[in-house]
């Protein structure tokens, strides 16, 4: 992609500041769009994030506005980063607003719809009626932010697209595969949230790595497991999008997933931790979406329906874990 290509980022959270901190750094011109007028004003005038980027200053040719007509605009590249369950919400007033009709879309976030039971290419395909790519990966946004080295992939139906995009997001630090894939990185993207909770919830009850590497193989067994069964590739989901995704979520002290299964580990309610922060914890949602997808297409996803019955049967963790322990033995 060549330099100087204009770029809408339609979300405001960390992950879409620092994709626009990225690609106005490699001389695009960038708009960054956010919902809420009193806090793009906060934005324009402080040039930092501290909601869900502290620390890091935005650079004055970003655009930023609350405006969707100006962020779509001219654009040639809209980026969707808004939390998946507003994604259909933001898309609708997208679907109004002035925008040009060869614009390449491109989603980076991660979760599935609940009452549709979408994806996020699937949601951004009805309403728009466009095929966009997906951007996912082991992305931890103060990390890349901070020019950490880090890898991601972005995968697409269209050859040609994920070349394109490739070469728009690639930089020294933060090397792009590219996929054809987009199922299987999507569902690997949307579901380690879950496991990511469950990481949380066994640091909260106090045990030991033992416990955690249980957790992200057989987790990784049953999001693998309803991503085939959906129609991904098995061996996306050991790619980055997979595996890699995987663990950063459950190993990183300040991943929101984890942490908020932590708070729930310690004894604390989830609704009540889910007020506590402005923090979007899209595991919750996503474990809803994957109960009933894993009823649907009737395969067994024994971590997955213990953190539904947690969060939305007030189960008690302990108890959860004894069921996954007894359950009947078999192979691996």
């Amino acid at each position: 992609m060549k330099p100087g290509s204009r770029i809408a980022v339609l979300g405001d959270g960390g992950w879409g500041t620092t994709l626009a901190i990225l690609l106005s750094k490699k001389g695009h011109e960038v708009t960054l769009w956010g919902a809420f007028p009193e806090y793009i004003k906060f934005l324009r005038k402080n040039r930092e994030n501290r909601k869900f980027l502290p620390g890091i200053r935005l650079p004055h040719n970003i655009i930023l506005t609350y405006d969707i007509d100006e962020a779509g605009g001219e654009s040639e590249i809209i980026v969707l980063a808004s939390p998946s369950q507003y994604m259909r919400a933001v898309l609708k007033k997208l679907s109004r607003a002035r925008r040009p009709h060869r614009a390449i879309y491109v989603n980076v976030a991660k979760g599935i719809e609940n009452k549709s039971l979408l994806r996020m290419s699937e949601v951004i395909k009805d309403e728009l009626g466009v095929d966009a790519a997906t951007l996912s990966g082991p992305t931890i946004s103060y990390e890349v932010a901070r020019g950490f080295p880090t890898t991601a992939v972005v995968a697409s139906g269209h050859a040609d697209t994920a070349k394109r995009l490739q070469g728009l997001f690639n930089t020294q630090e933060f090397r792009v595969y590219r996929s054809s894939d987009v199922i299987g990185v999507e569902i690997g993207g949307s579901l380690k949230n879950i496991i990511a909770i469950a990481a949380g919830i066994s640091d909260g009850l106090g045990f030991g790595t033992n416990s955690k590497a249980a957790l992200l193989a057989r987790g990784l067994v049953e999001i693998t497991r309803l991503g085939v069964k959906m129609g991904a590739k098995a061996e996306t989901f050991s790619g980055l999008s997979g595996l890699g995704d995987l663990v950063t979520t459950c190993i990183n002290p300040h991943g929101r997933n984890r942490w908020f299964g932590e708070q729930v580990g310690k004894g604390k309610a989830p609704a009540k931790i889910l007020k506590s922060t402005e923090m979007v914890i899209e595991g919750v949602p996503t474990a809803k979406s994957a109960y009933n997808l894993a009823k649907k297409y009737k395969i067994e996803m024994p971590i997955t329906e213990q953190i539904y019955n947690i969060l939305y049967r007030d189960k008690s963790p302990v108890e959860a874990v004894r069921e996954l322990m007894l359950r009947p033995m078999r192979p691996e």
